[in-house]
């Protein structure tokens, strides 16, 4: 009798494990995890199953707690018995629950189609029409790449008038030092595609002799700055001597027989300057952005107007709240974009401390700078460029999608979306993705899948840094070690705490997924003789 009960209950503790190994949802697509709304005998069916189940389990239960009180008087060998099986089953169910963890860790890869359906029922476009696709991307490439190395031509001439103007007018004793420019950005990694034409400009700078910027990370391992300041740093203007790296003149005397070869007399003793005259924070060291930036726009003013008579058009400030935001107007009507921002390269790096991101409106406080990394971003577009298909669909996937979230915008306003995350999403994509995936017949795909990564990324409001922390960067780009191995940065940090903000990127997303074929469509239709007619700057 207690041999044939132990049965029984062996029986049913495996009849368990078993349902349970064949419910589990590893087992099955993702998609069969959605039933359709309308089946509902379908739906009725799954629900009385899933009561029989219980009721079994809790009969299960009550059998185990009977069994308990006779094991106590059962012969050793049954009892053992009965607690192998009782341990195997509990191992299974550990096994199935390590496998579904191991397989459930977020990585990058191209999506399918069960993967496009987001919690709402959305997905993202996949009618869209690759004739007029494609003829879009001929419209908003080919014809306008003339136009654009004609304007980076003049801005990068301007711009060189400028900067060589501002540095006549300052005090190198005194005054910040500035250096030459570097082009970042959409118009210098050719996927440039909305009106007007913007250029984003690096301008560093440094301190006059004998300071000197020293930084701090937020990964360095003594480091201070608070865990929602990822990605930032701060920067304390010293004086050669105070750190341990520079020259000791400034604070060891040397004696009236020494002399420095470095730094003569008369710049050693000019150093006794205040912080708000090293453009810092009130009664700090630590370099404050609304100094520098009030400082530069005060010293790109003086440049213009030192200059303005050579040239036949109108230069005037887009945004007072952005450091060298020039908006240049020609006669004819037509708009250049220039935006000159003032940085502090990394010594031995290609890394910048930013004042401010062109299309960020929420930037970190004083003193904290955000670090940049957008010139070793142009040099991965460029090695892929270099590896993928000849006329690879990488940059018109991104100007696709660049032109849609622009146009959007002007219909429900700002989000905390932005074209660098879609460059960032695209970057994740190339660095995942086999080169031959990238040809020019696969821009829909694509596409797809670009569409599909941010909607994923949005739902768990997490879009990492493509070049911070990620193991996947080609060593030839050189990222610097210190960010390669520390931990990735969030961008989409802030949709964490600011729910308002986070609806509303999310609604500018759907509604850009609905929207995209219509705007495609209508943005590129054909004359009678073949003709283009529309144009991207009609739409914007």
């Amino acid at each position: 009798m207690y041999y044939s009960f132990c049965t029984g209950a062996i029986a049913r503790v495996c009849m368990v494990v078993t349902a349970a190994i064949l419910n589990h949802p590893l087992l099955f697509p993702h998609e069969n995890t959605t039933l359709p709304e309308q089946d509902e005998d379908l739906v009725s069916r799954m629900r009385e199953h899933e009561e029989r189940l219980e009721i079994e389990k809790a009969r299960l239960e009550k059998e185990l707690a009977q069994l308990d009180s006779k094991l106590e008087e059962a012969p050793t060998d049954e009892g053992f018995t009965w607690y192998f099986w009782s341990a195997m089953s509990f191992v299974i169910f550990i096994a199935i629950e390590m496998c579904r963890v191991d397989l459930a860790e977020d990585e990058i890869r191209p999506v399918e189609d069960e993967d496009l359906i987001s919690e709402n029922g959305s997905a993202p476009p996949r009618m869209m029409d690759k004739k007029a696709l494609r003829n879009f991307c001929d419209k908003c490439t080919y014809t306008s790449s003339h136009e654009n190395w004609r304007v980076r031509e003049f801005v990068e001439g301007f711009a060189d008038d400028l900067l060589e103007s501002l540095r006549s007018m300052c005090d190198r004793e005194v005054d910040m030092e500035v250096g030459d420019f570097i082009g970042i950005g959409s118009m210098f990694e050719s996927w440039k595609v909305c009106k007007p034409l913007m250029c984003d400009l690096l301008v560093p700078f440094s301190p006059p002799d004998p300071h000197s910027f020293q930084y701090h990370l937020w990964c360095s391992p003594s480091s201070d700055i608070p865990p929602d300041m990822q990605g930032c740093g701060t920067v304390k203007v010293t004086m050669f001597g105070e750190e341990e790296e520079g020259c000791l003149c400034g604070s060891a005397n040397l004696g009236d027989d020494m002399l420095c070869l470095l730094h003569n007399k008369n710049k050693v003793v000019k150093v006794n300057r205040s912080p708000d005259e090293l453009l810092c924070s009130r009664s700090t060291h630590f370099l404050a952005k609304d100094q520098v930036m009030r400082w530069f726009q005060i010293s790109v003013t003086k440049a213009w107007g030192h200059i303005s008579h050579k040239y036949d058009f109108e230069v005037t400030f887009r945004n007072l709240d952005s450091a060298g935001a020039l908006k240049i107007r020609f006669r004819s009507g037509k708009v250049v974009v220039l935006n000159l921002i003032p940085v502090i390269q990394l010594k031995d790096t290609d890394a910048y401390f930013i004042s401010h991101f062109p299309s960020d409106r929420n930037g970190f406080p004083d003193p904290y700078w955000s670090l940049s990394l957008a010139v070793y971003e142009r040099n991965l577009l460029k090695y892929f460029a270099k590896r993928l298909p000849q006329n690879s669909c990488h940059l018109h996937c991104l100007q696709v999608a660049t032109f849609l979230h622009r146009k959007q915008l002007s219909l429900t306003g700002e989000s905390a979306l932005t074209s660098y995350h879609l460059k960032t999403a695209v970057v994740h994509l190339l660095l995942s993705t086999k080169t031959s995936a990238w040809g020019a017949a696969s821009l829909e795909q694509r596409l797809q899948d670009l569409f599909s990564f941010l909607q994923r990324s949005l739902r768990e409001k997490r879009l990492y840094h493509a070049l911070i922390g990620n193991s996947r960067v080609p060593e030839d780009i050189q990222v610097p070690e210190r960010f390669r191995k520390t931990e990735p940065v969030n961008l989409f940090r802030s949709l964490v705490l600011q729910r308002e903000l986070y609806a509303a990127t999310i609604r500018h997303f759907q509604e850009m997924l609905r929207n995209a074929p219509v705007l495609i469509e209508e943005y590129t239709p054909h004359l009678p003789n073949g003709r283009l007619h529309h144009t991207l700057e009609d739409g914007l």
